[in-house]
């Protein structure tokens, strides 16, 4: 797999909840953090994403938030 993304997180599919269009992932990485994203039921199925199996979370934004209190 080839992206030109450079954030590519590898972890563990923890949980896969579809709602009626959006399903929500959770990908537990190497670490312990846990990334959700959410994503269409229809990318849930064509990827086959099953609980336990080996996943990717791609983090590819424009722009990057800081906050300071």
């Amino acid at each position: 797999m080839k992206l030109s993304a450079r954030n590519v997180l590898p972890g563990t599919v923890v949980e896969v909840i579809k709602g009626q269009t959006t399903a929500h992932v959770r990908i537990k990485l190497s670490g312990g953090e846990v990334v959700t994203s959410a994503i269409t039921n229809e990318a849930v199925d064509a990827l086959g994403l099953k609980v336990g199996e080996k996943a990717y979370a791609v983090v590819k934004a424009s722009d990057v938030m800081v906050g300071k209190d």
